[in-house]
This record gives structure tokens, C-alpha cells and sequence, in this order.
């Protein structure tokens, strides 16, 4: 499972890569009708445009396609009931690639096409720099899963969080820790936005009085190298009882293994970044021996997602994995707006998902606070247990 991130990665190709699915909802707006659904003012069947940008392509892009057949998934569910305001929806989703220069790129191209609500962002590293894109279209952002603190630094009133942000993760991650009688540790991250916040934010907790945790070092790493051999070494030189990797599955796949390899037999954490994904491919059973992980919403493990759970599989023919719930909400949350304000006007959508209060969810009941947080960000503790990801009871 992917547990972050929903968050900051950042790397992606380096050359630009745009993939662009778009998905045009209702066989009849599509026919018999002359309106431009590009227009906004093409008449009563212009269809109502949301914009997702997700990892398309590149390490996270398992978590992309999660988050668009999700996103797709509410929009069916609200097209199939009427649609939204008398009109149907349709999810422009493009890939960001978890790349900054791709995911401005492709902001700009969903502004071009006259997103209502924004409703995607995974990667922090990819979704601060659309902020500043979006906001001068005025177009409002419900952020499905990426969690930085630096989403807030502009303090734009369009932004709401889905997820919880990372110091709120960080403050979970040491609660999980001194349950497990964690009392030296070192914070690994891979110097892109969201496992970098989520490491100070960590710092942070781990200082408050009582956790009895003490951070002995912090270390970056770079991401897609093809060992960490030389920082397992050091790791271990260190003396630590815990690491807590704060970046993605990929890099925490091989961390794991070479820190196991120089002989590290402590606890490993990873942040919710890691969990998504192939955290545990090729991993022997005593390389994941005392593998932890912070979670948000994984629906193999909710009984209270069991009925949604079945609904995806029949729309997709796969079990739902982690990312999917979050992107699910954010189109909920989007088209309530949409509802309640009447209009597709930006300003009168931006003010009604701001008044969300008690809007039940997957992740449950939302209602966002003055900087656009969730009041009530869940997260889940789990281990690995017989090859797979569990939920810590």
C-alpha cells in the first residue's frame, strides 16, 4: 500500500512528459447538442469541468492511475444520478509526473480549458508550484493527498487539504514510535518538499516534553539511486534504534534492504509516501521484520470502506488501493460546492467549499478550518506482518 502522500516528490523526467486523459461524461452532451462544453457560457448543456493532475508516468504513477479512476468514479456516480446543476461532469485529468516543471505546464493547460475546481495534487513538490497557476485563474483547489506545510505558505483562502498536513502526520509517526518503545532516532528524507517538512515536522513532535524519542541525526538521500549502502553504514554507526523514512516506496524498498544488509536489526518506519506501491517487493520476511508505516486511508484495511471497495472493483475490475478513497473525496467535496453555491462561478465555489461543515466522506465528516485544513485528518499505524501491510490495533 502507499501510505503519503499523497505528498512531495518530485522527481520525474526531465524531459517533459504530458499525458492527457480526458474524459468526456454523458453520451448526451456529447450528441445532438451545438454548445462548445469549452464555452462557459454555451448554454444550459455545457458540461461542468473538474481538473485533476496526478503522477501519470514516472515511480508514483501506480498512485496516479488510482487517483483518476477514483476521481472518474464520483463523477459517474454524480453523471448516472443527473449530474451536478442540471449539467453532467466531465474530469480533465493530466499528468504532472510528480515533476514542478511538468505539473506548471500542465496547470496551465487546465486552466486553458475551464476547470471549475481543481480537485488533484499527489506530490507536494509538484502541487506548490501550480499553486500560483491556479490562483490567478481563481480557480479553487481541493487537494486530494499531497500534505506539505508549504501549501499553506502562500496562505491563499482557495486551498483546502483533503488529507492531513504533515505535522500532523509527524506528531502520529512519534505517538506510533514510543508505542513501540522507540528511543533513539534518525529521519531520513530525499530532499523534495513533502519528506523534507515531514522530517522537521517530526523533529519537532519528537521535542515536545514527554515523547522520551530523541532525533540523533537527520540524513537525505537521492532519489532513484541504485543503492544506500554508504548511508546504511553510517546509519548504523549511529547507534539508533529507529529510522523513519520520510520519502517514497521506491527508495524505501532499497533502504530497507541495505540497511538490513549492514546489519541494522531496529525499527524501520516510512511515511505515507512508502506505503503505496511496491514497498515490499523482493523483501525477504526478515527484511521486514519491524517495518512500520504511517498511513492515511488504506481500504484493504477499513471494513468502513468495504461497500465503495466493492463499487471500484466492479468499476474497474481491481481491488481500490491507497490514494484512491482521498481523490474520491475531493471530487465529493468539489461538486457539493458546486451544489450548494449554485453556479460554477469561481469565487461563489471557492466560498462554498470553505463553509463545508460535517460533508460525510470516505475519510469521514469534512469540515475545513480558516487555513483550509481538515478539523479531523485520520491516519492509520501499521506493520508488516506475513508479507503485508496490517493496521497496528
Amino acid at each position: 500500500m502507499w501510505l503519503g502522500g499523497r505528498h512531495g516528490m518530485g522527481v520525474g523526467p526531465r524531459f517533459r512528459t504530458l499525458l492527457t486523459v480526458l474524459v468526456l461524461a454523458g453520451a448526451a452532451v456529447l450528441g445532438g447538442c451545438g454548445d462548445d462544453p469549452a464555452d462557459p457560457g454555451a448554454g444550459p448543456a455545457a458540461t461542468i469541468r473538474l481538473g485533476a493532475l496526478v503522477p501519470l508516468s514516472g515511480t508514483n504513477a501506480q498512485s496516479g492511475r488510482e487517483m483518476r479512476d477514483a476521481a472518474q468514479m464520483a463523477v459517474d456516480e454524480a453523471n448516472a444520478a443527473g449530474g451536478v446543476l442540471g449539467r453532467q461532469v466531465e474530469l480533465l485529468v493530466l499528468d504532472d509526473a510528480c515533476d514542478p516543471g511538468t505539473a506548471v505546464a500542465s496547470a496551465n493547460d487546465l486552466v486553458a480549458k475551464d476547470i471549475t475546481v481543481s480537485v488533484g495534487g499527489y506530490c507536494s513538490s509538484a502541487t506548490v508550484p501550480t499553486l500560483k497557476v491556479f490562483r490567478d485563474a481563481g480557480v479553487p483547489m481541493v487537494i486530494a493527498l499531497a500534505t506539505s506545510t508549504d501549501l499553506l505558505v502562500p496562505k491563499y483562502d482557495s486551498i483546502f487539504l483533503i488529507s492531513g498536513t504533515v505535522a500532523d502526520e509527524g506528531t502520529f509517526a512519534i505517538a506510533g514510535m514510543r508505542r513501540m518503545g522507540s528511543k533513539r532516532l534518525i529521519i531520513v528524507n530525499d530532499g523534495t518538499s513533502f519528506p523534507v517538512t515531514l522530517g522537521k515536522q517530526t523533529v519537532a513532535a519528537a521535542g515536545l516534553p514527554g515523547t522520551g524519542i530523541r532525533v540523533v541525526a537527520t540524513h537525505a538521500l537521492s532519489q532513484g539511486a541504485p543503492s544506500y549502502d554508504r548511508l546504511a553504514e553510517q546509519i548504523l554507526g549511529e547507534k539508533a534504534d529507529t529510522v523513519y523514512f520520510t520519502g517514497y516506496y521506491g527508495e524505501a524498498n532499497q533502504l530497507i534492504k541495505d540497511l538490513r544488509t549492514a546489519g541494522f536489526t531496529g525499527k524501520i518506519f516510512v511515511g505515507d509516501g512508502a506505503t503505496d506501491g511496491p514497498l515490499l517487493t523482493d523483501l525477504t520476511a526478515a527484511q521486514t521484520k519491524n517495518v512500520y508505516g504511517t498511513a492515511l486511508m488504506v481500504p484493504a484495511l477499513m471494513s468502513s470502506l468495504a461497500d465503495w471497495s466493492a463499487k471500484f472493483t466492479a468499476a474497474t475490475g481491481r481491488a481500490p488501493s491507497p490514494s484512491g478513497p482521498e481523490a474520491f473525496d475531493a471530487v465529493t467535496v468539489a461538486l457539493d460546492a458546486i451544489t450548494r453555491a449554485g453556479s460554477v462561478e469561481h469565487a461563489a465555489v471557492r466560498a462554498a467549499i470553505a463553509a463545508t461543515a460535517g460533508l460525510p466522506l470516505l475519510s469521514g465528516p469534512a469540515t475545513f478550518k480558516p487555513d483550509g485544513t481538515r478539523t479531523q485528518p485520520a491516519f492509520l499505524l501499521l506493520e508488516v506482518r506475513d508479507g503485508k501491510l496490517v493496521e497496528v490495533s
